[in-house]
């Protein structure tokens, strides 16, 4: 029951106003935030009202009001203070009751409160997870089901809580389909065996209304939809990936990363998570929250306006087992989950190697309180190789210039699957967003001796089910200004004619998106997207500033387009996207992926408005990824795969923004053995106009 809001307790009241008024608009919420929005949210129900919070974040400020704001403090002009706001969405414990609202923090008060109709449901959380598991391990019926696997006394089951997905049959409720695994039963106290290696064939159903198991689906293992009755279970060898459990190898030798004058890169704090960053002619803001994770904000180099927000939106893994329960199967690790929530706590030497800082934050717990997340960002530098080089063949002299990337890291761990999702700054100007797949495949049981077109049986036992890991960045970009267009840029080859008679020349053609859509890449035509400004111009050839996308073409979502796996990931079946810019339009699947729908949210349905994007405050989605045919040699813990986006400058600059780097140098570089100089010897002689003729020789 909702009653009339009073007055918050003067302390948190005073306290998150005055921080409000002196914020940067970009900072994360603080601690002190956003206990006052849990507060104030609690203040319009009757107290005794039970609340679970599944989020409290930064409500970022309207473009219109940010953009001046953030031109203006980069210029060193005054700025006056934005309203502060948080984006809450939580349930009222125990019910379906799903709300969405917006606090302001300034005037401490609830501007808005909606209750969300059918099918919005809210992320999962690690509380909730935890006791998932624990609701799944204690069920009778759960027990009765493993008791017919007769396994041997003292035996560790494991429950992996997935969030339910959507098939349209009976799953309105917010639920959580169960997958059951064990430790290896000859070491049941190693709390980190792989479990993995050892899936069972029982899949308990949880319904988060009453936290209930209502239903214990037994999964398919053979070749076909037959369900088999529970037997007895044929344990297989154990197939650990821990340190212990190796036999290490012992010929590799220490690698040190030493800077011994520090990092050139210099950090000023803006509020308790919100930091700016300067390094090698670069600036930006980093934030973080809780479904994102790390978001980059007023991007520019060399004081030039080059990106306004660069984020991961989101993902979508798809599996491709067409059988019950697993056709249900398909992970929004950012939109279930959310990068923030899911972030590391990044170990020095470890995850991150060479003088490091570390960014930390808070998020809110599902109690509404602050939840430190200590280390979620590291920022450092590294060698990238060789930037440059050139070698003059006549005097043997090499000009070579070393490569150093700025690198801006987080590293998010959802269930078994681990992203390292990186953005990397190189001396050219030029960007890339670079993903790292790792971590441990979701695995089922499957009968010994057999094969299925789907998946890959990678141990004893052991499937692991093909599926695609796809990736939308989200590209707001303010390349000189905000009046952006996005064009396509083509390599044809010329007719053989007069003008070409030998049929060697090929040419390029540009073409203008003028309507908001969704495009591929070709490779036979060697299409290059480029985000332009025309209202500035190269000073040397007179064309646009551009920057363009260095995007790795992928096989798109190979679920049929009628299924619910094509329909909920709405970015997944296009290269790029491109949609004019609005204000809350931040997540690629749309604002809630737990069981959606995919009808009434997401970029897909943004751009079937077909708006004028030419010459205007334009987002590029651009969309990346890997079909993961999982291999034996992905398990027990998968090597890491690699797939990355460029952003590139043409024609923004006059010449190579690296020039200007100093020259690769021994007494700096401190290498043990180096040679700047070509192997071939010099040569004796040149050639001088107007000497001896035209190309006289001093040979």
């Amino acid at each position: 029951m909702l009653v009339e809001q009073t007055p918050l307790g003067a302390s948190w009241s005073a306290r998150a106003a005055k921080e409000a008024s002196r914020q940067h608009p970009l900072s994360p919420l603080s601690s002190t935030e956003i206990r006052a929005t849990g507060e104030l949210i609690k203040g319009i129900y009757l107290q005794g009202t039970g609340l679970l919070y599944k989020q409290i974040t930064l409500r970022e400020p309207d473009k219109a009001y940010l953009a001046p704001w953030l031109d203006a403090k980069f210029d060193g002009k005054p700025v006056q203070p934005l309203d502060r706001k948080a984006d809450v969405s939580y349930y009222i414990r125990n019910t379906d009751k799903f709300f969405e609202a917006v606090v302001d923090l300034k005037r401490q008060h609830v501007e808005s409160n909606v209750r969300l109709g059918a099918n919005k449901h809210g992320n999962g959380d690690g509380e909730e997870i935890v006791m998932i598991e624990k609701i799944a391990l204690e069920n009778d019926g759960v027990r009765a089901e493993i008791a017919k696997l007769q396994l041997p006394e003292g035996t560790v089951i494991i429950c992996d809580p997935w969030i339910y997905g959507s098939d349209g049959i009976y799953d309105d409720r917010r639920l959580y389909q169960c997958f059951m695994y064990m430790r290896d039963p000859t070491n049941s106290s190693h709390a980190d065996s792989n479990h993995y290696a050892l899936p069972l064939p029982i899949s308990p159903v949880i319904d988060t209304e009453n936290y209930t198991v209502t239903r214990i689906d037994i999964m398919p293992t053979g070749t076909d939809h037959t369900i088999k009755p529970i037997t007895p279970y044929k344990i297989q060898p154990p197939n650990e990936y821990t340190s212990e459990h190796q036999d290490l190898r012992t010929d590799v030798k220490p690698l040190h990363v030493v800077q011994p004058e520090g990092p050139s890169f210099h950090v000023t704090s803006a509020g308790e998570s919100g930091e700016y960053i300067a390094w090698q002619k670069w600036t930006f803001f980093i934030g973080f929250n809780a479904r994102e994770g790390m978001v980059l904000y007023d991007i520019r180099y060399a004081g030039r306006p080059l990106f306004h927000r660069l984020s991961l939106s989101d993902m979508s893994i798809p599996y491709a087992d067409p059988r019950h329960p697993f056709h249900k199967k398909q992970a929004f690790d950012l939109g279930d989950a959310g990068a923030g929530g899911m972030a590391n706590n990044l170990s020095l030497g470890c995850d991150c190697l060479g003088s490091i800082h570390y960014l930390s934050a808070v998020l809110a717990d599902p109690s509404g309180d602050p939840l430190p997340m200590p280390n979620v960002i590291c920022v450092h530098e590294q060698d990238a190789g060789i930037g440059w080089k050139h070698t003059n063949y006549r005097t043997g002299r090499a000009a070579v210039v070393r490569n150093r990337e700025l690198v801006v890291q987080s590293i998010i761990t959802v269930s078994n699957y681990e992203y390292i999702l990186a953005f990397n700054f190189n001396q050219a100007a030029g960007i890339e967003y670079e993903v790292r797949a790792t971590g441990i495949l979701s695995t089922q049981p499957i009968d010994e001796d057999t094969s299925v077109p789907w998946g890959t049986v990678v141990h004893p036992g052991v499937l692991a089910t093909h599926h695609q890991h796809i990736f939308s960045l989200r590209v707001d970009p303010m390349l000189d200004g905000h009046a952006n267009r996005l064009v396509y840029e083509e390599a044809h080859a010329m007719p053989r004619d007069d003008f070409n008679p030998h049929g060697v020349g090929y040419s390029t053609r540009e073409t203008l998106v003028e309507r908001s859509t969704g495009l591929d890449l070709d490779t036979q035509a060697n299409r290059v997207f480029k985000i332009q400004n025309v209202d500035s111009r190269n000073s040397v050839n007179g064309m646009p500033v551009a920057y363009k996308i260095h995007a790795p073409d992928f096989q798109k979502i190979l679920a049929d387009k009628d299924s619910f796996h094509f329909k909920r990931a709405a970015f997944a079946d296009h290269n790029i996207y491109v949609t004019p810019h609005r204000d809350g339009e931040l997540f690629s699947a749309g604002r809630y992926t737990n069981q959606s729908r995919g009808d009434d949210d997401g970029v897909r349905l943004w751009a079937k408005r077909d708006e004028d994007v030419v010459d205007r405050d334009v987002v590029v989605w651009v969309q990346f990824g890997i079909n993961h045919i999982p291999r034996v040699e992905d398990f027990p813990v998968m090597p890491v795969e690699i797939v990355k986006v460029g952003l590139k400058p043409v024609n923004f600059f006059e010449r190579n923004p690296a020039i200007d780097v100093p020259p690769s140098r021994q007494e700096v570089n401190q290498s043990t053995e180096v040679s700047v100089r070509h192997g071939q010897p010099p040569v004796q002689g040149e050639a001088v106009v107007g000497r001896d003729g035209c190309c006289g020789s001093k040979l």
